[in-house]
């Protein structure tokens, strides 16, 4: 048995571009009333002329921003079903050269915004026993190197969700999170450019350890993405299970590297993950 999504509203957060956008259009297919929170009237544009059934939604939704957090929720209105706390980025680069100030942007955004906007729109999900989607990835459960500040904001998202789902569950509201693999969205192109920048402003001598093994570390991720099978319509369907299925799982993989993920965190002692990861950021020489 599955809940049908007729006259059922679904908010989904960061629906600008990538996985976000291509949720929403699904979503909106499959016959969900869709608000698709996005930061530029331009992005709303673009998903009002990609949708095609004519219900979606734009929402101006900034999830560090309280007052377009409130006036979505007034947007929305009453009775929702579904919300999908997609939006995030991600802060690359050694830990060490990570400004302060990255970081607190890296949490306010992943964390503190998905946390903010849940709490907003729960008394809207209680009235009809509806469900939150977390979306987190494989980097909530095996840090990698390079990418710490991104894999901390998701580890906090996964206790989050963990405390959320037992404190709502006697509300009547179901909480899940989705983990993606490696897929192939702008997010890649993205990292190279922002670990360039990170290193070119931290103490060069600081810098000059890094430099090599972070940018053999990327390759490497940029090669898996686009090796990866996995597409940002699987994620999109595996978002329409959480939110079709009569009784959600906690969590959800995408992807057979995101699988592999999971099990390998139950099974691996650190001591081989570390090896892992040293022969990605060696180039393979190692």
């Amino acid at each position: 048995m599955r809940v049908s999504p007729d006259d059922r509203s679904v908010v989904v957060t960061g629906a600008s571009s990538g996985l976000g956008r291509a949720c929403a259009l699904h979503l909106d297919r499959l016959g969900y009333r869709v608000f698709a929170g996005v930061r530029r009237d331009s992005d709303g544009d673009a998903l009002v002329s990609a949708s095609t059934s004519g219900r979606l939604r734009p929402v101006m939704l900034d999830v560090t921003d309280a007052a377009t957090v409130q006036a979505a929720v007034k947007t929305v209105g009453s009775g929702l079903w579904g919300l999908v706390n997609n939006a995030g980025v991600c802060v690359p680069g050694p830990l060490e050269c990570l400004a302060p100030q990255r970081l607190r942007d890296q949490l306010e955004i992943n964390v503190v915004g998905a946390v903010t906007v849940t709490n907003a729109f729960l008394p809207l999900l209680r009235e009809v026993s509806g469900r939150v989607v977390n979306v987190s990835s494989g980097l909530g459960r095996i840090a990698s190197p390079f990418l710490g500040a991104y894999a901390a904001s998701q580890f906090a998202k996964e206790g989050l969700s963990d405390a959320l789902r037992r404190e709502l569950r006697p509300l009547g509201v179901a909480v899940s999170v989705v983990q993606p693999g490696a897929i192939m969205t702008p997010i890649w192109t993205k990292l190279a450019t922002q670990g360039d920048d990170l290193l070119d402003t931290a103490d060069p001598d600081v810098a000059d350890l890094y430099r090599l093994p972070f940018r053999h570390f990327l390759a490497a991720n940029d090669r898996r993405a686009r090796r990866s099978g996995t597409a940002p319509d699987d994620f999109a369907r595996t978002v329409a299970r959480v939110l079709g299925a009569r009784r959600p799982r906690s969590r959800y993989q995408v992807g057979p590297d995101a699988r592999a993920g999971s099990v390998l965190y139950r099974l691996l002692p650190d001591s081989l993950l570390d090896l892992v990861f040293a022969t990605a950021s060696s180039g393979g020489h190692r």
